[in-house]
């Protein structure tokens, strides 16, 4: 039987090199498991975290987090069982109603989603969702601008993970109570595209509720010594599917209980 030798460091230098080379350039690269055979869940985070430490050194702060894979057709889809996660960076997060340059962007598709702040840190493990919404201060309207700069999203778990959990940037509105809310897995949502309903779905579509994805990360982050603080940005994944956009379209996500959001696309 032969075995895949793990990639050097060198080598996921590399990789992250490419990465963000291609998102610098809007020219996708091939998949990194086309490059690196045998890529594991565990090298990909080492190369998300080259790049996401790079940038922060450079200026470029960590305000939050992001979920992704949260939907079972995804999990089933990529062949696993559990979610991923990436990094919100300051140069990546935007106001409701403000514009975004698609031709920045290699292949942006947008999600709508419930924002979590916290008031309370949270570290795992052993975090449960009513650990978290007893931390929780607040949600918010979101949209996510999810990109991949893996040439035509053809994608592994590896190679989103890799690729920051195919973040590019957030769109987030006006920040409600959690307590005004009511119940989380309830709030309906409404995604249109130039004015047209092209998607539907409510926060019990986030792991049955979007409470659970936030708990996952905390205790996912857990053996690296992270822990989600007060003030970030949390989100906890699409509550609907996340079609595609581009220059000229105008999106707006309507959370009943929570409120709209919106983005246009220059």
């Amino acid at each position: 039987m032969t075995t895949t030798a793990a990639p050097s460091e060198a080598a996921l230098q590399d990789a992250a090199a490419q990465l963000r080379h291609a998102e610098i350039n809007q020219a996708p690269v091939a998949p990194l498991t086309e490059l690196l055979p045998g890529l594991t869940a565990a090298q990909a985070y080492a190369i998300q975290r080259i790049n996401i430490e790079a940038r922060v050194a450079a200026g470029d702060p960590i305000v939050g987090h992001k979920i992704g894979l949260t939907a079972r057709a995804m999990q089933e889809l990529l062949g696993v069982t559990e979610p991923d996660y990436g990094h919100l960076l300051a140069s990546m997060s935007y106001g409701s109603g403000e514009t975004v340059d698609a031709g920045a962007l290699c292949a942006p598709r947008v999600e709508p989603e419930i924002a979590f702040r916290l008031h309370t840190a949270i570290t795992g493990p052993g975090v449960t969702a009513a650990d978290v919404l007893a931390a929780t201060e607040a949600v918010a309207p979101a949209l996510e601008i999810v990109d991949s700069r893996i040439a035509d999203w053809k994608i592994t778990l590896a190679d989103t993970i890799a690729d920051n959990a195919s973040s590019a940037a957030v769109v987030v509105g006006e920040w409600v109570p959690v307590a005004r809310v009511g119940s989380v897995p309830d709030v309906a949502v409404e995604l249109e595209i130039n004015g047209e309903v092209v998607a539907t779905g409510t926060g019990a579509d986030v792991l049955g509720h979007p409470a659970e994805a936030v708990a996952w990360l905390a205790n996912a982050l857990a053996p690296f010594g992270v822990t989600l603080q007060p003030g970030q940005t949390i989100l906890p994944g699409a509550c609907t599917a996340a079609p595609f956009v581009k220059s000229g379209d105008s999106v707006v996500a309507r959370f009943a209980a929570i409120g709209d959001v919106a983005v246009i696309f220059r």
